[in-house]
């Protein structure tokens, strides 16, 4: 991981166009992130991504829509996937491809009964964030990352 990236949890950087890692809260890890709607007259759209080492299978995406704060949550294998392949089943789906300026985008569809959404932002950033999320939480350990207590109490508490 480059050393560049903020560790700093009070750092509140205003979304660019690439994603800076950083750990916020209770190790999380979070990259503002600048979207790209597919829908005709659409601007950019401040977004971030999260992962939480608690919850080590999962990435959370929020986008501030039109319509107010939408947050996604999906494998975090799937992301890193959606790098450079093709990926996703259902309602995630997530691939490279080039932007209008030739610059590496990762491509992010989502799919609601409410509708579909076609999203973009650069691969640069999302690769740093995978970085960043492998570091924290290598493949393969996951488990030993599972708050099973915490999850236990709210699995008898519902």
């Amino acid at each position: 991981m480059d050393d560049s990236l903020s560790r700093n949890a009070d750092s509140a950087a205003a979304p660019t166009t690439e994603a800076t890692p950083h750990l916020a809260a209770r190790d999380e890890i979070r990259a503002e992130v600048v979207f790209l709607s597919g829908e005709a007259g659409t601007g950019p759209l401040a977004g971030s991504l999260a992962y939480d080492p608690a919850d080590p299978y999962a990435v959370r995406m929020a986008i501030t829509a039109r319509s107010g704060l939408v947050v996604w949550t999906f494998a975090r294998e799937l992301l890193a996937e959606g790098l450079f392949d093709p990926a996703g089943d259902g309602d995630v789906h997530v691939w490279p491809c080039l932007g209008s300026t030739g610059e590496a985008v990762v491509i992010i569809e989502l799919s609601s009964p409410s509708g579909t959404a076609m999203l973009q932002t650069g691969s640069r950033g999302v690769q740093a964030f995978m970085e960043a999320v492998y570091a924290a939480v290598p493949a393969g350990s996951e488990s030993r990352h599972l708050a099973m207590d915490d999850l236990l109490h709210r699995l008898l508490a519902s």
